[in-house]
């Protein structure tokens, strides 16, 4: 897709708080530090968009990036970070789960995933929920250029069994550096639009 347009529209606690348009929405999920913030910015085509932290657990709210009038990208706090009070956890995962839940103008949620490394248990908790409320995933493999080539098939395996992936979901090797993947991720998009 060729991204000219794109804007903050609101950053989101509540429902009430939600964009009334009945646009297709795509939840970007991931733990804190993935590199959500730098997928968002490579497939928008901004350099900051997306505010990239230092800071992991900067995200706090639900931000609906509104993408050439057709479509939202909400990034929703990342999970699985440690330096936020139990509670401010908990207030964050119920704020992800109403949204995840009852949203009907979600379409898909893109997770994130760190090729690098093995999916942590809070990634394979994710999937699981999402899998549990039937909700369609993109399961976005980024940080591939941190990698030698040959051995991407060898950690694309290994996410994909330890996530205990669904042929039904779409799986794309991303890189925010080089752009890699980018063009397939926004077909797998273009494909859950309707």
């Amino acid at each position: 897709m060729d991204v000219n347009n794109v804007e903050l529209v609101i950053s989101a606690v509540w429902q009430e708080q939600y964009p009334a348009d009945s646009l297709p929405e795509f939840a970007l999920a991931g733990r804190s530090n993935v590199g959500k913030s730098s997928f968002i910015n490579k497939m928008i085509r901004r350099k900051s968009m997306a505010r990239i932290s230092q800071k992991p657990g900067k995200t706090q709210t639900l931000n609906f990036y509104k993408i050439e009038e057709t479509l939202y990208f909400v990034d929703v706090p990342g999970y699985g970070f440690a330096k936020v009070s139990k509670r401010e956890r908990e207030k964050w995962g119920e704020m992800i789960e109403t949204y995840i839940t009852s949203r009907e103008q979600l379409r898909a949620v893109i997770q994130i995933i760190d090729l690098r490394h093995k999916p942590t248990n809070d990634d394979v908790m994710m999937y699981e929920f999402l899998k549990y409320y039937q909700i369609p995933v993109i399961i976005v493999a980024t940080k591939a250029d941190k990698i030698p080539r040959s051995k991407w098939q060898k950690h694309a395996k290994i996410v994909r069994e330890t996530l205990d992936f669904d042929k039904e979901d779409d799986f794309v090797m991303f890189s925010s550096e080089t752009g890699m993947g980018k063009e397939e991720a926004w077909e797998f998009i273009k494909q859950k639009m309707s």
